[in-house]
Order: C-alpha cells, then sequence, then structure tokens
C-alpha cells in the first residue's frame, strides 16, 4: 500500500510536466534586437531556445528580427515591427490531426512549410487583418501594414 502512495504521489508531479512539453509548439531559433513572446499574458524576452505554445504572441521592435521553428519543420521569420500569434498548432500525424494557424497582425514575416504544409496545405491558415492566405506553395513572404 505504502509504494501505492509514493507512486501515486509522484506522477502528481509528472504528469503535469508531461502535459506542459506537449503543449510546446516550437522554439525560437535566432533573435537579433528586441524581440518578446507573450504567453498566458506575461511578455518574456525572446533568446535561442525560448518554447513557443499556441496562443503565444510573438513580437519584434525597431530594427530587430526573429525566427522561429515549429515540430513540424515549419520555419517563420518576422521582420522589424512585427506581431504574431500561435492560434492553433496541432501536429499528430498518425491520427491525421494537422493545423497550423497563425495571425500577423503587423509587420512583415518570411514562410517555409514543414510537415503540416506537405501533407495537408488546407490544414494551414496564415490570417491577417485583410484577408486569410491558405497555403498552397511551400513558401512565402507577407508584409502587414499597420
Amino acid at each position: 500500500m505504502r509504494k501505492l502512495v509514493v507512486g501515486l504521489f509522484l506522477l502528481m508531479f509528472v504528469v503535469p510536466l508531461w502535459a506542459e512539453d506537449t503543449a510546446i509548439v516550437g522554439e525560437v531559433k535566432k533573435v537579433k534586437g528586441d524581440a518578446k513572446i507573450t504567453h498566458t499574458g506575461q511578455p518574456i524576452n525572446a533568446q535561442p531556445g525560448s518554447k513557443i505554445y499556441t496562443e503565444d504572441i510573438l513580437k519584434t521592435g525597431k530594427d530587430s528580427a526573429m525566427s522561429f521553428t515549429l515540430k513540424d519543420s515549419t520555419v517563420l521569420s518576422l521582420g522589424p515591427n512585427s506581431e504574431l500569434a500561435v492560434k492553433d498548432f496541432k501536429f499528430v500525424p498518425s491520427d491525421k490531426k494537422l493545423s497550423l494557424i497563425t495571425k500577423m497582425m503587423k509587420g512583415s514575416a518570411s514562410y517555409i512549410s514543414g510537415t503540416i504544409g506537405k501533407l495537408s496545405p488546407e490544414s494551414v491558415k496564415f490570417e491577417t487583418p485583410d484577408a486569410t492566405i491558405g497555403i498552397r506553395g511551400t513558401k512565402f513572404l507577407v508584409k502587414v501594414n499597420e
């Protein structure tokens, strides 16, 4: 009985760590200048290795840039004065759960598709204030004026 109680106690710590890790959708690769990630309302300075989660907002300042890679190998790079939200990301190819939805509020970005864009291009959407871009190719550039 004692082993069962100890096992359940340890499980309380392991499950939240596992759940948090599965929520990670990507990672910052490069940062130039002032770049921030807002996660659950809290902005942090972005740096190589910073984790990105669904619903995070990524921002770059004047003369700044940031690039990041998502779990499906999608690469996004933000130019100066940019703001982008990762609205949805699902990458479970074995269950055919594939989705990448971002919202570009301002600035510029380049996109190189990863596995989701190759397996299910209709599951990739890049929203802007004026339009939603459906991804049919592997690369594009976008600029959103304020």
